[in-house]
């Protein structure tokens, strides 16, 4: 029979500040960290006990700086922690001295309950649950053992059509109907967790999104039921999804008639299959045949410090931006454009590799065409809005500054690297805000600006690569002509492919940073 939950996995904005969430303030210990298994390129976390039991398991998938979501029916609405009955006053009082609001306690189905709101916005339930305990508390993040998070609670369901997601949790998932309180039907499984059915008939459609559920996942004790629930699913009709290997349990997807996404993953192997108990969560693991390799992942995935550790206090500034920071950084900073529909992280791997002991700042820009970003507005392929440019060369300008004060960086230490449209925006700043960039790399850059101001940019040195079969290449020797022309020291290069990156770059950057030291 299947019992109870396996885990749950929701979506979350900014990893550090999860982190201080779940395992600073909760407790809760971070025993895994994967890159993603559908995504290898986004960031998975587990939380869980001190061995990451199945049923303790809470974990999150990383959209740094993604788009909020928004909760609505076809979802989990709330998720909810168990901690023994008489921990309420504790919990209390680490939510003042955390400076975090509180609701409750309430009582709801005969428990005391705190509610509580995560970094963003995912509402959090502590439930005096007394026989709900984990075989293996952790107590190894400054919470006592006695008020520790034991397990998962449960979870609610927002659905429009209550009496089909009940029957669907009761026929397939081993839940047994115990009480209706208003517009909630509570589910409980012979593990003793609950699945509250809350009637959402009203309510808006949920969206998926940093701050919402992705999935509750079910508990199956081998791969054998998992054919079973499998097979069953099938029988009556339900889309279920074939058998997938996650590494540390086999599972199934399902969506259940109201919409939100059930998973069933089987109790083995379990956590500990590549990660001794000792040094649980402390190492990054890749699923199998990765799009991108380990380096490059560790290198575009955002870094995050554990409660305690010295870590980056992000600012809030005009431009979503991401550090990268070597395991042991030379003092050098590259600031990084991207091009169009690149990101933050576009360039890092390509940097890193030119510069492996350099920290790396990557920008996104804030235009946007047809839902990738830009920096600024595009009206032909060779022809550019002329005031978007200037407002945004601004922009990215009191940027700097504020970065440079923020984080304490030198500006004449700062090299600048963009490609394409990032590029242009550096040679456009070039002339907009003169003496802000005094070193740069431009990548299959041309000239946009129709009008260029007058510009001293002695003491400026750059580096110009193109293309020898890039459509925009024959713009790059008017580029440099107008660099040197205003005093700028430029370096150029022809490489024989395209408008694409590749080693050929790495390598040209190279001799130029060495030239550069030297």
């Amino acid at each position: 029979m299947v019992s109870g939950i396996h885990h749950v996995t929701l979506l979350t904005r900014k990893v550090q500040a999860n982190v201080d969430f779940y395992a600073g303030f909760l407790g809760m210990r971070l025993v895994k960290q994967t890159a993603g298994f559908e995504d290898a390129t986004q960031l998975h976390l587990f939380y869980g006990d001190g061995v990451g039991s199945p049923g303790s398991l809470v974990t999150f998938l990383v959209w740094e700086d993604g788009s909020p979501g928004r909760v609505g029916h076809s979802q989990i609405g709330e998720l909810s922690l168990a901690i023994d009955p008489s921990s309420i006053g504790y919990w209390l009082t680490r939510c003042m001295s955390f400076g975090l609001r509180s609701e409750g306690p309430a009582d709801e189905f005969g428990e005391p309950v705190l509610r509580l709101k995560d970094p963003d916005n995912i509402i959090v339930k502590l439930a005096g649950a007394r026989d709900l305990k984990s075989p293996a508390t952790w107590d190894g993040a400054g919470v006592p053992v006695e008020h520790a998070i034991q397990r998962v609670r449960g979870v609610t369901m927002l659905t429009e059509k209550p009496a089909e997601s009940r029957d669907f949790a009761e026929r397939h998932f081993g839940y047994r109907f115990q009480e209706t309180r208003g517009n909630i039907d509570r589910l409980v499984s012979e593990s003793g967790d609950i699945v509250d059915i809350r009637n959402a008939q009203g309510f808006w459609s949920g969206a998926p999104g940093t701050g919402t559920a992705d999935h509750v996942a079910f508990r199956a004790v081998d791969e054998k039921q998992l054919h079973k629930v499998h097979d069953a699913l099938k029988e009556s009709g339900a889309s279920a999804t074939n058998l997938h290997d996650r590494k540390y349990f086999e599972s199934l997807y399902a969506r259940e008639p109201g919409g939100t996404l059930i998973e069933l993953a089987t109790d083995k192997p379990g956590m500990m299959v590549d990660e001794p108990r000792a040094t649980l969560g402390t190492k990054l693991f890749v699923p199998k045949d990765p799009i991108t390799d380990l380096k490059d992942l560790k290198v575009v995935l955002p870094q995050f410090s554990m409660p305690g550790e010295p870590r980056i206090n992000y600012r809030d500034l005009p431009f979503v931006h991401r550090f990268y920071t070597p395991p042991d950084p030379d003092g050098s900073v590259f600031v990084l454009l991207h091009g169009s529909g690149g990101n933050e992280t576009t360039l890092m791997p390509l940097l890193h590799e030119a510069a492996p002991r350099a920290t790396l700042l990557g920008v996104r820009g804030r235009a946007t065409e047809e839902g990738i970003p830009r920096w600024y507005k595009r009206i032909t392929p060779f022809s550019f809005d002329q005031d978007d440019i200037k407002n945004e060369a601004e922009a990215f300008a009191a940027f700097i500054e504020g970065a440079v004060s923020s984080y304490g960086l030198d500006p004449k230490k700062i090299v600048y690297v963009g490609y394409s449209n990032g590029a242009n925006l550096l040679n456009s700043l070039l002339y907009l805000h003169p003496n802000l960039v005094h070193k740069a790399v431009l990548l299959r850059s041309m000239p946009v600006l129709k009008d260029y101001p007058h510009a001293d940019l002695k003491g400026t040195d750059l580096l110009v690569i193109s293309g020898k079969t890039d459509a925009y290449g024959k713009y790059a020797s008017d580029l440099e002509t107008r660099l040197k022309q205003s005093g700028a020291t430029v370096d150029s290069d022809v490489i024989a492919g395209g408008h694409d990156l590749g080693d050929a770059d790495v390598s040209i950057i190279q001799k130029w940073l060495a030239q550069q030291i030297n």
